[in-house]
């Protein structure tokens, strides 16, 4: 037999087919498909895997390694080309060498294999990226995490889930004010005392002093500084202090000099507090004018309290006009604008106008928002001070801010107009009240009757006049005599 001998490096592969339907024709529209095929899944090696069979084609490719076997060509065509193939030459095909079947084969597998050099190199940085609008973002370390999130809860002790919480320790006062009289405070507090902390028991005290109960609290107190984990602690001493002096049951020492010098800020302020919660103001003054001669600085809201709580007694006006130049005399004051208005309310009816433009001033000049209230306040007391001008400039200051007015802006500058006999704009101001849809006062129909008596416009007069009846108002004495005596003449 005439057999040409085969060369030991080419390699062998043999293709069963299994089923007749292989034998036959494809299909037209497989032959000749409408669109391009999807390329072929990467990660499913179906076309040469050694020693395996691929079901899902029924193909079985067995590839054999060792050198001694025969090769047998494979022609990629029809069936019938496959039979002609074996009287052709070998020469005619081409046969693969072992090395390019092992590229080709880790082509399927994965990763080429890289030749050896540096193995470990170094990633180049990646670019920046300019149009992200804000920087990427750093996770938050565990100590920045908030505690009062469900998870970290459950990891808790049960002391610090408790120790400030405000429902345990609101419902802590709740229990111990429904202790029987006979019962002390500890029945309670020992069973949660160990879970307690330095502050805790401090809302709980003023629970229990708004409850009206202040010899509970004082028993709390006095509980908590048996206790070395509790006491001592300036947050539960400042609270007791506070609720007893509210409660007149706080008694001052005679030496309060002596007092204030030993006492600590915080014990002084919340005792003025409380004397000024409860009415006791002239305990509050003896205790400011006490910290005044010892040099002791407290707290300006402290100042502003009492300043409003004596401006509602005109007998203390005397009182008020000492604190408000104690109050000028500091550099540093911590005022809201809610209390920088009362007070410039408390300086108008004294007729302290210099201390409203001192106040205005120093608001200003802190670069704070200003208030319509604020405005309206600002402008009553120019009004009163009969400076038309200044206050007529803060009307346009207002228009060039696009201020909303109320009610009480309206009315202020339409008492404005009226001290200005500027009857145009009064009644400009007249009909945005109207727009505005407020309903105006009497003070406002009062001003606006005598502007147009002041002008002639008598028509005027009436037609105010009787959207005065239908208000519901009535004129006083002086206003009726005036109409009278004009329609008399």
């Amino acid at each position: 037999m005439d057999k040409k001998q085969v060369n030991l490096s080419r390699v062998c592969v043999k293709v069963h087919f299994d089923s007749a339907i292989h034998l036959r024709k494809p299909p037209k529209y497989l032959r000749y498909p409408r669109r391009t095929k999807l390329p072929p899944d990467f990660r499913i090696d179906t076309f040469i895997k050694p020693g395996k069979e691929v079901k899902d084609h029924e193909i079985d490719v067995p590839v054999d390694w060792r050198s001694n076997d025969p090769v047998e060509k494979i022609a990629f065509g029809d069936d019938k080309d496959n039979d002609d193939g074996d009287n052709e030459d070998e020469d005619d095909y081409d046969v693969w060498e072992a090395d390019e079947i092992e590229a080709i084969s880790s082509l399927f597998k994965g990763r080429i294999p890289q030749k050896p050099g540096k193995l470990n190199r170094v990633r180049p940085l990646p670019l920046s990226l300019p149009h992200k609008i804000r920087p990427l973002g750093i996770p938050t370390t565990k100590k920045h995490v908030r505690n009062s999130s469900p998870a970290v809860l459950s990891r808790l002790s049960l002391s610090k889930q408790i120790y400030k919480d405000p429902t345990f320790l609101l419902h802590l006062a709740r229990e111990i004010r429904s202790l029987p009289a006979e019962k002390n405070v500890s029945f309670v507090l020992n069973k949660w005392g160990r879970f307690l902390r330095k502050g805790s028991l401090s809302l709980t005290i003023r629970e229990l002093g708004h409850m009206g109960i202040p010899d509970r609290a004082l028993q709390t107190f006095c509980w908590a500084q048996k206790q070395n984990h509790l006491f001592p602690d300036d947050r539960i001493l400042t609270a007791t202090v506070e609720i007893l002096a509210r409660t007149h049951d706080l008694k001052l020492p005679f030496d309060l000099e002596r007092f204030t010098d030993l006492a600590s800020r915080g014990v002084l302020e919340a005792i003025a507090k409380g004397f000024i919660k409860g009415g006791s103001l002239n305990l509050a003054w003896k205790l400011l004018c006490a910290a005044r001669r010892g040099k002791r600085m407290l707290d300006s809201s402290i100042y502003v309290k009492l300043i409003l709580e004596l401006g509602k007694n005109p007998d203390k006006d005397d009182l008020v006009v000492a604190l408000l130049e104690d109050l000028g005399e500091r550099d540093n004051l911590n005022i809201t604008l809610q209390d920088c208005t009362a007070i410039m309310k408390v300086c108008v009816r004294l007729g302290k106008f210099d201390f409203v433009e001192s106040l205005f001033n120093w608001f200003q000049q802190c670069q704070n928002q200003l208030s319509i209230v604020m405005y309206t306040t600002v402008i009553y007391s120019r009004v009163s001070a009969n400076k038309y001008r200044e206050a007529l400039a803060l009307v346009w200051e207002m228009e060039q801010l696009n201020c909303h007015f109320d009610l009480p802006a309206y009315r202020v500058v339409i008492k404005l107009f009226v001290a200005l006999n500027d009857l145009p704009r009064a009644v400009r101001y007249y009909s945005k009240i109207k727009e505005a849809g407020f309903s105006p006062t009497y003070d406002i129909y009062r001003d606006m009757i005598l502007i147009y008596l002041l002008s002639g416009r008598f028509a005027k007069c009436k037609e105010v006049c009787k959207e005065v009846e239908l208000a519901g108002f009535k004129l006083d004495a002086d206003l009726r005599s005036q109409l009278l005596q004009i329609e008399r003449k």
